[in-house]
């Protein structure tokens, strides 16, 4: 067994470092794994079947739609509308629009359930008027970058329905509800970072504004973040299913983008084609991740690493420090979807053993592997936001460690304190 383990891990890495896609490294190496256990034939054929049954869900129909919504959201004028309400509220501070950035990046992340969408649109709109106003391009590449990963922690995010598909059934609307208040917190954490920052750059009050210019700007960023609530509205009080959630989004933001005429059929068209594209490289590691889940199983993994931690000490938050940084670790090389079907069935029975929650145990590993989505070598929204701010990942690492750090505490808060997830779910049991 010792061999079958090495073999996936080793082979794994070296696909990895070698530049092969992640699913196609995940593919291979659990078929170099069971082709050593089996005939290679039955290998072949156990891990063709294994992808389809992983996909054949009805609540994975959920992700093409959010992709898709998330699409339509960022070519029909939605972010500018939330970027213009984020400005009326608090452009007039200091440094302002470092805080707008932070919150359009929330708003947009939140409803487009996508923190590269976010990250690209935020940063795309953001980026020339603070370059115009002597603003440090690295830091506001920093602020962009982390604060784009709230979105996937509050809902609606796909990343939450696929753990809910890893962990065998919990709830999407418990799951969604348990993620308001930790994001939220994650977002202020940032903007207290920028606070410092600003206070030490000692930089001007922003645009002034007054009652009117809010109003207007919320009347019209209201349709846009109407959508927020009601999806999140309809899937809580159990109106619709997150999958039918999904498809009301679609409607909702073609509806949206028609009337701010945003989009034409060209546009159409591109949006289409590049949702098909994100769709089938997520549902292409969503179908290896699951095959993994089960080589491991077979190989009996989950239950050896088990027997290790709970080896190493049964103190329950001995066990969550390790988890944390073990998935810390991971989300430096590799993406969030894999992760969350490969170690959610490995690491949740321990979990669950020593008395924590699922829907925490869901939040504690989406906010870990956010944190690696901005962080090198593989962190893809860090790669956007050097790329958008025409800036380098060597000059945006320095205000980059702040942000990890405050980053790092509201995870242990939130490790550490259960309610902060399973409040706002208790209270619609």
């Amino acid at each position: 067994m010792i061999a079958e383990i090495l073999l996936l891990v080793i082979s794994f890495l070296i696909l990895l470092s070698l530049g092969v896609p992640v699913a196609w490294s995940i593919g291979i190496s659990c078929l170099l794994t069971l082709a050593v256990s089996i005939d290679s034939i039955a290998a072949f054929t156990t891990m063709a079947q294994r992808m389809a049954t992983g996909l054949d869900s009805f609540s994975l129909l959920a992700i093409p739609f959010f992709i898709l919504a998330g699409q339509i959201m960022n070519q029909g004028g939605i972010a500018h509308r939330l970027i213009n309400f984020a400005k009326a509220l608090i452009g007039s501070l200091p440094g302002g629009l470092i805080y707008v950035n932070v919150i359009a990046a929330m708003l947009f992340g939140a409803i487009s359930g996508s923190a590269v969408a976010a990250a690209s649109a935020i940063g795309g709109i953001l980026g020339p008027p603070m370059e115009k106003e002597n603003y440090s391009k690295e830091f506001g590449a920093a602020i962009n970058v982390t604060a784009s990963t709230t979105g996937l922690i509050i809902p609606p995010s796909n990343v939450l329905i696929v753990y809910s598909l890893a962990s065998g059934g919990v709830s999407i609307a418990s799951l969604f509800l348990a993620g308001y208040i930790p994001g939220i917190l994650m977002g202020l954490a940032l903007m207290l970072v920028a606070a410092v920052w600003i206070k030490k750059k000692k930089y001007p009050p922003g645009e002034k504004t007054n009652v009117k210019r809010i109003a207007t700007s919320f009347l019209d960023a209201l349709p846009s973040l109407l959508l927020l609530v009601v999806v999140i509205g309809g899937v809580v009080l159990g109106v619709f299913t997150a999958t039918e959630a999904s498809g009301i989004a679609v409607l909702y933001t073609l509806v949206l983008a028609a009337i701010y005429r945003e989009i034409n059929l060209k546009k159409l068209h591109k949006i289409f084609l590049n949702s098909v594209v994100t769709t089938s490289i997520v549902l292409l590691l969503i179908a290896t991740s699951m095959g993994m889940s089960w080589v491991m199983s077979f190989e009996n993994i989950p239950q050896t690493v088990s027997d290790a931690l709970l080896g190493l000490s049964d103190n329950k938050y001995v066990i969550l420090i390790i988890i944390n940084l073990l998935l810390l670790f991971v989300g430096t090389f590799m993406d969030m979807t894999p992760a969350i079907l490969i170690f959610t069935p490995i690491f949740l029975p321990i979990m669950q053993s020593l008395g924590v929650d699922p829907v925490h145990f869901g939040m504690i590993m989406v906010m870990n592997l956010c944190v690696g989505l901005c962080t090198p070598p593989v962190g893809s929204v860090l790669f956007i936001g050097v790329g958008v701010a025409k800036t380098t990942i060597q000059k945006v690492i320095k205000p980059l460690l702040p942000l990890y750090v405050v980053m790092a505490i509201i995870l242990l808060l939130v490790t550490y304190v259960p309610q902060i997830s399973l409040w706002l779910p208790s209270l619609f049991e």
